[in-house]
């Protein structure tokens, strides 16, 4: 496709309905040949469905980048980071690119937009999981103001080695008045 289809990109809100197919493509390709995500095996396009009923019952956003053409290029969404009242204001975040689209800015793009949208949501802290193997992801989120959290040590094992997670934190200054129930 080459990187011509990846200039002039549009950031859209996406639906299930127009963009799961796409989404699913990106899951089940970060599965099968990178270490982005520790599962083993793809997803079935039943996935998607619950998938998006998360993200709508949770109020999710689902932030897409599409080239002139509609075509998905990429995504990223947040969900909840450990499932705790107290947590609340912390939410963990993804961000996917189609392989023939990565260093071409996406990313970056996708990630400010949903730094900007959990400030609007009244968020605290965003989190990055990342392989600790992924130096570019690693370098767009220390670009943006990501401060280096911890890595929890051969936590996954896949391609016949030990993975190491890293976590990647932004604090913002929102809520204005965060409070406990």
């Amino acid at each position: 496709m080459g990187s011509q289809q990846c200039d002039e990109i549009s950031l859209i809100d996406c639906n299930e309905k127009d963009h799961a197919n796409a989404i699913l493509e990106l899951f089940n390709d970060a599965i099968v040949n990178s270490t982005a995500l520790y599962d083993y095996h793809p997803r079935a396009p039943e996935f998607m469905q619950k998938w998006f009923a998360a993200k709508r019952a949770h109020q999710c956003p689902v932030i897409g980048a599409v080239n002139r053409q509609g075509t998905l290029l990429a995504f990223a969404s947040w969900g909840a980071f450990r499932d705790y009242p107290a947590n609340k204001y912390t939410i963990e975040h993804s961000v996917y690119v189609r392989n023939d689209c990565r260093r071409q800015g996406l990313a970056k793009k996708l990630l400010q937009e949903l730094i900007i949208r959990a400030r609007a949501a009244d968020k605290h802290v965003l989190v990055g999981v990342i392989d600790a193997d992924n130096s570019g992801s690693i370098a767009l989120h220390e670009q943006l103001g990501f401060t280096y959290a911890g890595t929890l040590a051969q936590i996954g094992f896949k391609f016949g080695h030990w993975l190491n997670a890293a976590f990647y934190q932004l604090i913002l200054d929102t809520p204005a008045q965060p409070h406990d129930d």
